[in-house]
């Protein structure tokens, strides 16, 4: 059964667009949908239709030809500028693998603190959250300030003025000119850049070991000053004794991946805060001990998780070389 539509008026339906022109439906007077038979016939294919596609994939493949011939003649020139340069290219190679492992590390180690900031927001009360979170935000803006500022020359001065405990290298960062700061640097090891990254992101990891045994029972602006502090001052100048050439280094001390400089350090930067501080309100009451449940387990365990990736960056990364051999942890 045909069904009709009402009206003797011409209407125009939506349709679609083929070519650039409206492919629409037109209702004629008796009701019939009919199609415009000028656009019918530019859709059957004739010779006008097919000497205009012809001309078009010409073009095309006209485009696509010059494109191949570029990038032949740009490998062709990469070889020979490769051949011209093979023993550079070996040590070169070396050089950008170590770069990019130890940013790759220093990322992990970035992301720890991600972890540091989920993990301590679940075990908290609910209305300690947003400290806990703003004081995981500012240490790493805080830490890198003063690391970059004097922490950075204060762990690793060069020469001590003060026997071979204290050292100071002066203010602000500046990369030696040239190879010095690039494949020079190190031993060729890594470039000077990469070397204070890298070396930030463990200075600022300290302060979050602090921050984990104050949770919840620390105003704001005393933790943050205390991580100035700490990052610019204590942190740089212990770490000067050894990874800076000073007195424990000397005496054949031996650290991997901050376990006493990182890892001891920010211990008794906690325990000091935690007994200036005392227990959480609540926590000791009529010789019993009050349980203190966290606002989210999920979002704890999220920041287990992501302590756990970084700590591939941690422990792998104080390697300081994607090329020495296997990756381990020396215990």
């Amino acid at each position: 059964m045909r069904m009709r539509h009402g009206g003797a008026k011409r209407q125009r339906h939506g349709g679609r667009k083929v070519n650039g022109r409206s492919f629409g439906r037109e209702v004629g007077s008796e009701g019939w949908t009919q199609a415009d038979p000028k656009i019918v016939r530019s859709l059957i294919p004739g010779p006008e239709n097919q000497a205009t596609e012809e001309r078009g994939e010409g073009r095309i493949w006209g485009i696509t030809r010059w494109i191949y011939r570029t990038m032949l003649l740009g490998v062709l020139a990469a070889c020979m500028s490769t051949g011209a340069h093979a023993q550079a290219t070996g040590d070169d190679a070396v050089f950008v693998a170590n770069n990019v492992w130890m940013m790759v590390a220093t990322f992990l180690v970035f992301i720890m603190h991600l972890g540091f900031a989920t993990l301590e927001s679940g075990l908290v009360q609910t209305k300690h959250t947003v400290n806990i979170l703003y004081k995981n935000t500012m240490i790493v803006a805080i830490g890198l300030l003063t690391y970059a500022m004097w922490g950075f020359n204060l762990m690793y001065p060069g020469d001590f003025s003060i026997g071979s405990w204290f050292g100071f290298a002066g203010f602000g960062i500046t990369s030696p000119e040239g190879a010095a700061g690039l494949i020079e640097y190190a031993d060729g090891g890594y470039s000077y850049w990469t070397d204070f990254l890298f070396q930030g992101m463990f200075a600022a990891t300290g302060a979050t070991i602090v921050s984990g045994a104050v949770a919840g029972r620390i105003k704001l602006h005393s933790f943050l000053l205390f991580t100035f502090f700490f990052v610019g001052l204590v942190y740089p100048f212990v770490g000067s004794w050894k990874w800076g050439g000073g007195w424990l280094d000397q005496m054949g001390f031996y650290d991997f991946a901050g376990s006493t400089l990182v890892h001891s350090v920010g211990g008794w930067g906690a325990l000091a805060g935690a007994m200036l501080l005392g227990p959480r309100i609540g926590k000791y009451a009529k010789g019993q001990i009050g349980a203190i449940p966290g606002s989210s387990m999920p979002l704890a365990t999220v920041g287990v998780f992501l302590l756990w990736l970084g700590w591939f960056g941690f422990n792998c990364g104080s390697v300081l070389s994607e090329t020495r051999g296997r990756c381990r942890s020396r215990w």
